[in-house]
């Protein structure tokens, strides 16, 4: 694979990633492109595929799996899978742009572990994890069941937080914006 930079941003579900992430591709200077993972889940309200995610079968995703196309793969929930091809990768490489990641805590690291040179890995930590369930809720786009499963991931991923090589405590999403900026602008600007 060529060369780029790396720009990871991992959390548990409801912490704030999205939006963050959301925030920097919207900095031109910063030259982010955002990677589109596959996933075997449905799309949730207005998600697009292609934008949001490529929504594959499982059939099709366990291809990949064996034909070794992905950088990182992982199976979340059982029969949900996620995972970031290579190809896309390469894709926005080759536009000459960084790759931004919005992704979960064990691909994040993965990725970290596979291009530690290239990559910036940042754990977003929300407030708690009442906060988190509370923002889970108010989503309104999963059962409750699927919220309390969320809600015990939440618990060990938060453990992993001082392997990233940056935690953002998201207490305030302005600041936690900020603080992101300036984070990616000093990686993406050091060569």
């Amino acid at each position: 694979m060529s060369t780029g930079k790396l720009i990871v941003f991992s959390a548990p579900s409801g912490s704030g990633k999205t939006t963050i992430v959301r925030h920097l591709l919207g900095i031109p200077e910063l030259n982010l492109e955002f990677s589109v993972s596959c996933t075997t889940r449905a799309p949730r309200g207005n998600e697009v595929h292609g934008k949001d995610y490529y929504y594959i079968s499982i059939a099709d995703f366990k291809q990949h799996i064996k034909a070794e196309d992905f950088v990182e793969w992982e199976e979340v929930y059982r029969d949900n899978f996620y995972g970031t091809l290579k190809s896309e990768v390469e894709r926005i490489w080759a536009l000459g742009k960084n790759v931004i990641f919005d992704i979960d805590v064990a691909g994040g690291l993965r990725i970290k572990k596979k291009f530690p040179e290239q990559t910036l890995a940042v754990f977003v930590k929300p407030p708690s994890v009442d906060e988190l369930k509370r923002r889970l809720k108010e989503r309104s786009t999963e059962t409750d069941e699927k919220i309390n499963m969320r809600i015990a991931k939440a618990h060990v991923e938060l453990a992993t937080a001082p392997q990233f090589d940056k935690i953002i405590k998201n207490y305030d999403l302005d600041t936690a914006k900020q603080e992101a900026v300036e984070l990616v602008r000093g990686f993406v600007g050091g060569d």
